[in-house]
């Protein structure tokens, strides 16, 4: 193959692959280019997280479990002792009554059962709460604390209380943002040769964070 023939083929082959990694490129980031400013915010509001003042909000309510279903709950404790405790899911006709009570679902969680009580936490991004039944006088607390959006959305950031759903949405952004950084330094690599400063630039976003820890960071 003669030079000039040799020239073109390699610029084809350079064309191409620039193509196809710009096309990834710009996949990649309108994959997770939502998820980049949200963990960018949070990231920013988790820092300051001192200095951001959080008032939180307390709902507590109060209601009678009827006597039908308290006779059924005191047949259910799963095995307790006096000096220990248990864990099972509420029963069905219990998860019915609380949903219908407070709108809260409270399936497939698991509650502390004692001698004279039923407790579950119901952690969730943004606050907490909580419910227990007394199996001996039927009496039910629900405690409802939020802590705010920003709460929520730093919580969010740190997949804290977010279900399953939530936890593949931060693999899948994970990997597209992995891709997108890739193939950036891939493009970088390609243009580096008319564009002095690129590697450079690559150098210092490195030593940067690396030097910053070591240095001050104790």
């Amino acid at each position: 193959m003669s030079a000039p023939a040799a020239t073109a083929t390699s610029s084809r082959r350079r064309a191409y692959w620039l193509k196809t990694l710009h096309e990834w490129h710009w996949v990649s980031s309108a994959l997770c280019l939502i998820g980049m400013l949200l963990f960018s915010i949070t990231g920013i509001t988790l820092n300051h997280a001192s200095q951001i003042e959080a008032r939180p909000s307390v709902t507590r309510k109060t209601a009678t479990v009827d006597a039908g279903l308290r006779v059924q709950l005191a047949g259910l404790q799963p095995g307790i002792t006096k000096t220990s405790k248990g864990k099972a899911e509420l029963p069905a006709e219990l998860q019915r009554w609380v949903k219908v009570q407070w709108g809260v679902d409270a399936a497939g969680r698991e509650a502390e059962w004692s001698q004279d009580e039923v407790y579950l936490s119901l952690p969730r991004p943004g606050g907490d709460a909580w419910l227990r039944v007394g199996l001996e006088d039927g009496e039910a607390e629900y405690e409802l604390t939020d802590r705010g959006w920003i709460s929520y959305l730093n919580d969010l950031h740190k997949g804290r209380h977010t279900g399953a759903a939530w936890s593949w949405f931060i693999d899948i952004f994970a990997v597209a943002a992995l891709l997108f950084s890739i193939t950036g330094l891939l493009i970088l690599k390609m243009h580096a040769g008319n564009r002095p400063f690129t590697w450079p630039m690559v150098a210092m976003g490195l030593l940067a964070p690396f030097l910053l820890a070591l240095l001050f960071v104790h």
